[in-house]
């Protein structure tokens, strides 16, 4: 998928050509297929992480200038901690991706297989807000199938973490062809981002649309055939 324009970094990250880093922000800069992660990503424990985070995040509260000692604060850098590691963000760390199993193609269905409207939920990398969309995943056989509920967990283990649109629709192509051993595959997403709608710019009716069409899926009428099955509601 391409962004709106390419910006060039410099040796140490900073980047060039006059915009600042608020700007590539807003411009929904990606920066490659795989989610930025530090090599020593997983050195320590989920329990220990979310102490950290509870701790930071006690701090982050303390500087807005609430105060903690209220009943119905008390407990919120941990519940953050918590929902960090356990839910929203779960999809950083490996042991959580879904194991795929393949079935042979018993039924011999050698047509497209839509699974559509997937609703997830992620966060913008940029500042850390909601993208909500649904998802339609699609791909033709190449003699394996896998379980429909499986094509609904790999959307939701890329869209739990920060991410940006673009590479999570890639990501879950990607993904999906590995499992299933096949180019045939199609992702398309629709989101409302809540860093256009509830800052920024503020405009509350767009939303953003992304597509993978990978092997047969770059035949137009193989496009048309999908987008006719996604957009019926019978």
């Amino acid at each position: 998928m391409n962004t709106n324009h390419t910006t060039t970094l410099n040796g140490n990250g900073s980047p060039l050509n006059g915009f600042t880093f608020d700007e590539i922000g807003d411009d929904h800069l990606l920066t490659g297929l795989e989610t930025p992660m530090k090599e020593d990503a997983f050195e320590l424990s989920d329990s220990e992480k979310k102490e950290h985070i509870a701790f930071l995040f006690r701090e982050i509260m303390e500087t807005l200038g609430l105060d903690l000692k209220d009943d119905s604060l008390r407990g919120t850098p941990m519940r953050v901690a918590k929902m960090y590691i356990e839910e929203i963000f779960s999809g950083l760390d490996p042991k959580n991706k879904p194991k795929i199993a393949l079935f042979d193609n018993k039924y011999q269905y050698d047509q497209m297989l839509v699974e559509k409207n997937i609703t997830f939920y992620s966060n913008c990398e940029h500042h850390f807000v909601p993208i909500i969309g649904k998802a339609h995943v699609a791909y033709i056989s190449s003699g394996k199938v896998i379980g429909l509920s499986k094509l609904n967990r790999i959307v939701q283990y890329y869209a739990k973490r920060p991410q940006v649109q673009e590479r999570l629709t890639n990501q879950i192509a990607k993904e999906l062809q590995t499992a299933l051993e096949t180019d045939d595959v199609a992702v398309i997403i629709d989101a409302k981002h809540l860093c256009v709608s509830s800052r920024g710019i503020k405009d509350d009716t767009s939303s953003t649309t992304t597509s993978f069409y990978g092997g047969a899926f770059n035949d137009p009428h193989k496009i048309a055939e999908l987008q006719n099955y996604i957009s019926n509601n019978s």
